[in-house]
């Protein structure tokens, strides 16, 4: 091992590897085909029905630029819809389907269940511990992103 395996920016990319392996394989095994980044959209737009593009992309911490592509395979799976809002012609409103709304309730627990396996290796006193810090980190840090989350203008998450 070398010093840089001890960085905390190879680590957290590390882990990032491992939580989204654990993620896909689990859903790959349940035959269902969902992202991690995907599942977090459905469960902001279960949240939040009726946002736009952009309030999604705050919500969940993802890229503007490349929010759009989610958001179209989503819609492909026919698992949200789009329409034209009513304050704004030229946004679109977002919502889950009958189809996606049903799958959000079937992955959850899923998910859930799946969270232990990510932080394997942990004591339940040390898995507080972990997410504590990282979400301390990731609030301290969520001005830095290229991707900085947010709330709705409204409402807090």
């Amino acid at each position: 091992m070398t010093p840089f395996h001890a960085m905390p920016g190879h680590l957290i990319r590390r882990l990032n590897q491992i939580a989204v392996s654990v993620f896909q394989d689990r859903m790959q095994a349940l035959g269902f085909d969902l992202t991690p980044v995907q599942f977090a959209a459905l469960q902001a737009l279960g949240a939040y029905p009726g946002i736009d593009q952009a309030t999604l992309s705050g919500l969940i911490a993802y890229d503007r630029a490349t929010i759009g592509g989610v958001i179209d395979r989503l819609e492909g799976k026919k698992l949200i819809a789009r329409r034209i809002s009513r304050r704004d012609r030229r946004a679109r409103e977002l919502t889950l389907s009958d189809t996606g709304a049903l799958l959000l309730l079937r992955v959850q627990p899923v998910v859930e269940a799946l969270q232990d396996d990510i932080l394997a290796g942990l004591d339940p006193a040390e898995k507080a511990q972990f997410i504590a810090l990282a979400g301390k980190l990731a609030q301290a840090g969520n001005t830095r992103s290229r991707a900085p989350m947010t709330a709705p203008r409204d409402q807090a998450p």
